[in-house]
């Protein structure tokens, strides 16, 4: 619908994702830093983050899979690099073929395919902890990736948020495959990863979190900044009245009078029901509490102290990624990436 305005916006600070990035490049030492823009850019948008990011030297761009790709083809400009980080099925060959994105490939069945059909540059996962997507770090990886013309070998820390003997363990099995795969440049750290210091930096680091404003580790915490702001709009302002309860299952119910918000916002668009009597929304820097449970459309916040709130009016929400992690029992990685289609974006 044209000119439609959405009763939901984020307000996405272009300024704090580019110092987000510039810091995390900083923090990589003498190895490029990309940028992962999977999953909508964590659901911010990845055409404008990829836009912005490329404007400010970022080269290096990671997806998910090739229906991602394929929206940020025309952004493709020469100098940047799109990987897809889930390698190729069958049913993507035609559109990979014909990509300047390139495979990620992780398994012998993918590296035969790509192989058969005169595949060109590609980037190869390797396991060496994660168990999850990967050429098995103890197989003969210098056999099964032999003829492939590879620009990144990469792997994937499992726990670098946090100091387990695993992030060495994953950090120096890697190193020891350096000899054994013939590419262009090796990559193992993402956001978490590059506070671990120049040890795990290698050629190309792979940020996500931390570029959207999440922190990943305390080292990070004086120095990424938020990015996103959701704001909601008031649908109804009305007056609660003590013994009255207010929501679904009756969960909050007034012991004095307040005056509530009614505002156009529910787990539908990501805003879960862990925000259930936990979450706020914020004028003028102070905190007006959600009152009651989350619903999939609507949540209502106690207006009490601010009687020039009316129908109409704009309120921010409460989304400090750490602080709301720890209110509703989400990570900072579904805070972001559960922000649904039903918001107006508007970059600043």
């Amino acid at each position: 619908m044209q000119d439609y305005v959405a009763p939901l916006r984020l307000r996405l600070d272009g300024a704090a994702l580019v110092a987000n990035w510039r810091w995390l490049d900083g923090m990589s030492g003498g190895a490029a830093c990309g940028a992962a823009i999977k999953a909508n850019g964590y659901g911010l948008g990845a055409a404008e983050v990829m836009r912005r990011l490329a404007q400010a030297g970022c080269r290096d761009f990671f997806v998910s899979n090739w229906g991602e790709a394929a929206a940020l083809e025309p952004l493709l400009e020469d100098g940047l690099s799109l990987s897809v980080l889930h390698g190729v099925r069958d049913e993507d060959m035609r559109h990979a073929l014909a990509s300047r994105a390139r495979p990620v490939l992780s398994t012998p069945t993918q590296i035969a395919r790509w192989r058969e059909a005169g595949g060109g540059a590609c980037d190869v996962m390797i396991d060496t902890g994660m168990n999850r997507l990967g050429l098995d770090w103890r197989g003969d990886v210098t056999a099964m990736t032999a003829g492939l013309r590879i620009e990144t070998v990469m792997s994937h820390l499992a726990s670098a948020d946090e100091d387990r003997p695993l992030n060495r363990v994953q950090r120096d099995r890697f190193a020891g495959l350096q000899g054994a795969v013939t590419a262009r440049r090796a990559s193992l750290a993402n956001s978490a990863g590059i506070c671990h210091g120049g040890d795990f930096h290698f050629d190309l680091t792979r940020p996500g979190l931390a570029l959207y404003g999440g922190i990943p580790r305390p080292e990070a915490q004086d120095h990424i900044r938020a990015v996103v702001t959701p704001q909601a709009q008031i649908l109804q302002r009305r007056t609660l009245i003590a013994g009255d309860s207010i929501g679904y299952n009756a969960i909050f119910t007034a012991t004095r009078t307040h005056e509530v918000a009614i505002l156009n916002l529910g787990y539908a668009d990501g805003y879960l029901r862990g925000f259930s009597g936990r979450g706020a929304a914020l004028l003028d820097g102070a905190r007006l509490p959600l009152l009651g449970r989350v619903s999939m459309d609507l949540i209502a916040v106690d207006v009490t102290a601010r009687p020039d709130v009316a129908e109409g009016d704009w309120l921010d929400i409460a989304y400090d990624l750490r602080e709301g992690s720890a209110a509703s029992g989400l990570s900072q990685y579904e805070l972001l990436t559960g922000l649904g289609a039903r918001y107006d974006r508007i970059w600043a």
